[in-house]
């Protein structure tokens, strides 16, 4: 028999989790506070195959008895996106804070999971990234997807997710069987400058291999900069081949932060 589980209880205890973690691990402390919404596994995530790639899994294939779908983000800290700002090469600091926030996911995720089967609810997790397809570039399971769906955000021009706490940032999710509803934090149409219609494009004016335009996005050159950077251009050495990081059109935006339009 599963117990009760509120919502604010696991936003609670995600977010003790992420403020605890930089002294229980040595780490950095790069965080902010994270935020954390959920949403009843009903027929919207049925276009998930459709917004993100025909193989997207849908969460009853994770987990036959999903109810809910947990997704959860972790914002950076201004002083480390300010490391990352300027220049066409990103700082070292940010591939570091992306190998470290990784890690950060999945222990935060089993963590949930502990607490959540802990009162008879079962749960299935998947990685944090890198469960992409090779060739097509999109994800078979899209944390920046599903948190669209539970409300955590809106997608901009960059095809980041602006949350409350702006886009610099990582996802994770988890699937429970677990009946939470639905707890979203962004209701409104759009959090995009542009897409709301007003100037701005600066998310444009910061791709420095012009991937991002006003017209939209090259994804093949995203990913073939994100390999320079860790291949060719030296700055990553001694990090795991799956530092694949730029995130200049995440850097002295509008958005980086907050949300810049007004709700």
């Amino acid at each position: 028999m599963s117990q009760e589980i509120r919502i604010e209880e696991l936003r609670q205890v995600l977010e003790r989790f992420v403020a605890d973690y930089p002294a229980a691990s040595s780490e950095r402390a790069i965080w902010r506070r994270p935020l954390l919404v959920s949403a009843r596994a009903d027929q919207r995530f049925q276009a998930l195959p459709r917004m993100a790639d025909p193989a997207h899994a849908l969460p009853e294939e994770l987990l036959p008895r999903a109810r809910s779908v947990i997704v959860f983000f972790i914002p950076f800290t201004e002083e480390l996106a300010r490391e990352n700002f300027g220049g066409k090469l990103p700082a070292r600091s940010w591939g570091e804070a992306y190998v470290s926030t990784n890690r950060l996911i999945g222990l935060a995720s089993r963590h949930l999971e502990e607490l959540l089967t802990g009162r008879g609810n079962a749960c299935a997790l998947t990685p944090a990234t890198h469960n992409f397809d090779p060739v097509k570039l999109t994800s078979r399971w899209s944390h920046k997807h599903l948190a669209y769906i539970a409300g955590l955000g809106r997608f901009g021009h960059h095809h980041l997710l602006i949350t409350p706490a702006g886009c610099a940032g990582r996802f994770g999710s988890l699937v429970t069987s677990a009946e939470l509803g639905d707890h979203p934090l962004v209701t409104q149409a759009e959090t995009c400058l542009h897409k709301a219609g007003e100037e701005c494009l600066r998310c444009v004016e910061h791709c420095p291999v012009g991937a991002l335009t006003p017209q939209g996005f090259d994804r093949q050159r995203c990913w073939q900069r994100l390999n320079f950077n860790y291949h060719r251009a030296g700055i990553f050495q001694g990090l795991p081949d799956t530092t694949h990081v730029c995130a200049k059109c995440a850097m002295d935006l509008p958005c980086s932060f907050e949300i810049p339009v007004a709700a």
